[in-house]
């Protein structure tokens, strides 16, 4: 597979990340283990439930990584170690030796499908379904939440910017307020995967090969007597890298001196870039120096802004008439500060003996929407001229018909008939087959590309910031039917358990 050695490059840990998960994953493990239901078939669903920013749509991502988690998981000596230090309330041994035994031979021998990266999805459709073993199932959850969750937040995060940003380029530059190494990375090839142009942050070129920009701070400028003589000698000494910060002082007066500047790059043949803006009204001072700048000749010279901005912002400053080229974005993107978490969560779904008939589960709950789906699922996406239009959730075993109806899982009033015309495609793709990768991830840059392609198949009207379309996703009728009923029969023996008791 062509992408596999650049993509073992990126590997950031030299070490096993099997413990990256949560201590009930690992005692629940233990009690299946005890109980001899280590080898118990079971499916899982990686979903989440409600959408990011209030918006419509959601841009799937993390998979890479989960893939070269998977290829990597094993539990090493030293993890052994470590777990057998664990003790319990009465200060004996969490586990028994055996069961670091079983560990320790423990190979991954699932079977994965995921929807790929780029691609946009929607509260309850699966991005990831994992089937095999209950133990490795098991185990996987925390570790498989933890690198979807936040990759794909931040990829919906940028996404929003960029379709804000309406075509302009737009530059991710938060690695100093990122949250630790793994937060700036991971933030870093996510905003890319959104739509971002490039990053600040010089590790995240070198391993995902990201285009990597920037010039000076305002450190730079306070580090010499004048502005002047700051612009002039960083243009002597990096020539085709000049985008000047002109707010240091006064942002008008720093235009000033910095088209001065550019005149004698000009002289030397050389391109004065451009001017950033950090601070101050962007929209006044953004018209201002594009009017001095076009005076001066300096037509191409783009105008970079930055200072905190956001979707929200740079839709009004659009609107303002703000005459910024391109558009830096830091903290609120890298920490997704609006919203800091994608509710993700992974549920079982199916179980089973090996060999034997599929027993469907569901998680009920007082609460509808945290009623999970039972089965075996896939998401077909539905296409009628040109335009995305329905996804439907279904079940492999049950299948889907030609004319199917889907429901809303949380209003079995919106129902929507599916026209056997209608070109469709099945979202989630094989990735690993007992444990053997299948799937050939494409590379960064082809999933940015998918990330545009996928949007631009739905309507407008769903990534309107506010009060977006909903778009239609339901349950395929068949399957909703065979959860109400799961509903049904669970709550029946609930209330029947509560009648004996009393």
């Amino acid at each position: 597979m062509q992408n596999r050695a650049k993509r073992s490059q990126s590997h950031f840990y030299n070490h096993s990340l099997a413990l990256l998960t949560d201590l009930y994953q690992l005692t629940m493990c233990y009690g299946y283990w005890k109980a001899g239901l280590e080898n118990r078939e079971s499916v899982f669903h990686l979903f989440f439930r409600k959408r990011p920013f209030h918006g419509g749509f959601t841009v799937a991502a993390g998979l890479d990584t989960v893939i070269e988690y998977l290829e990597n998981f094993h539990f090493d000596a030293s993890d052994l170690t470590y777990l057998a230090s664990l003790c319990g309330a009465d200060n004996l041994p969490l586990f028994e030796p055996a069961f670091f035994d079983f560990l320790a031979q423990m190979q991954f021998t699932c079977h994965l499908d995921a929807i790929a990266e780029g691609n946009v999805v929607f509260p309850y459709e699966p991005l990831v379904r994992i089937q095999g073993p209950l133990i490795q199932c098991q185990l996987l959850e925390s570790s498989l939440l933890n690198l979807i969750n936040f990759p794909t937040l931040i990829a919906t995060k940028a996404a929003r910017m960029c379709i804000a940003a309406g075509g302009d380029p737009v530059l991710e530059f938060g690695l100093r307020r990122a949250q630790g190494i793994d937060g700036a990375l991971t933030a870093s090839r996510a905003a890319y995967i959104g739509g971002c142009d490039s990053t600040s942050n010089v590790l995240a070129g070198k391993l995902f090969g990201i285009p990597v920009r920037g010039t000076h701070a305002h450190s730079w400028i306070m580090v010499f007597d004048d502005e002047l003589e700051a612009f002039q000698k960083y243009a002597e000494y990096l020539p085709n890298n000049c985008v000047f910060l002109v707010d240091t002082y006064d942002s008008l007066e720093g235009v000033k001196k910095a088209i001065i500047v550019g005149n004698w790059l000009k002289k030397q043949g050389k391109k004065f870039l451009g001017i950033r803006l950090d601070s101050g009204d962007l929209t006044y001072l953004s018209i201002k120096s594009r009017e001095m700048l076009d005076a001066a000749g300096f037509y191409d010279a783009v105008i970079i802004a930055s200072n905190d901005l956001d979707e929200t912002i740079i839709s009004e400053l659009k609107r303002e008439g703000a005459q910024i080229n391109v558009w830096g974005v830091g903290t609120n993107l890298v920490t997704s500060s609006s919203q800091p978490a994608l509710d993700g969560v992974y549920k079982l779904s199916a179980i089973r003996d090996p060999g034997g008939t599929w027993k469907y589960k569901l998680k009920l709950s007082e609460q509808m929407v945290k009623v999970s789906n039972p089965g075996i699922l896939q998401v077909k996406r539905f296409m009628d001229q040109g335009s995305y239009i329905a996804d439907a959730v279904y079940d492999v075993n049950l299948g889907l018909n030609c004319n199917s109806i889907i429901i809303d899982p949380l209003d079995s009033t919106r129902q929507k008939i599916l026209n056997s015309n209608w070109e469709s495609r099945d979202l989630l793709v094989p990735i690993f087959r007992s444990g053997k990768l299948v799937y050939n991830p494409p590379s960064l840059h082809t999933i940015r590309s998918t990330t545009q392609k996928e949007l631009a198949l739905f309507h407008s009207s769903i990534k309107r910031f506010i009060n977006p379309h909903a778009y239609p996703v339901g349950m395929e009728k068949t399957l909703y039917e065979l959860k109400v009923n799961l509903i049904k029969n669970i709550r029946n023996q609930v209330s029947y358990a509560t009648d004996i008791s009393n």
